[in-house]
């Protein structure tokens, strides 16, 4: 339904993010890192053309996570923001897609 869908919001994605990932990673990843990896994962989507695909069709856009993963972890590296291992980039990922899914950012 159109009228259950939220306006995307900054701040709740990192505070939903936050309760998500694991207790270790909450003590390790500050607010900033967080927002900077949401922002590669958005980098990502549109480097690959998921955001012009979703837009233009009803068709489901089909992410390979482990390149996504990768592609973050690469990025976080080069930029000197820090050094992640795949696994707690897959919670960030994760947490982020719940954050989509509970705001219906992805429905109809």
């Amino acid at each position: 339904m159109q009228e259950d869908i939220q306006l995307y919001d900054d701040a709740a994605s990192v505070a939903y993010v936050r309760n998500y990932i694991p207790q270790e990673l909450k003590e390790k990843l500050s607010d900033d890192d967080i927002v900077y990896i949401v922002d590669l994962i958005y980098d990502f989507y549109e480097s690959r053309g998921y955001m012009d695909m979703a837009e233009d069709s009803d068709e489901v856009v089909e992410v390979d996570e482990d390149e996504l993963v990768e592609y973050v972890v690469q990025n976080a590296k080069r930029d000197e923001v820090g050094l992640f291992t795949p696994e707690e980039i897959r919670f960030v990922v994760q947490g982020e897609l719940e954050y989509c899914e509970s705001i219906n950012l992805f429905e109809d």
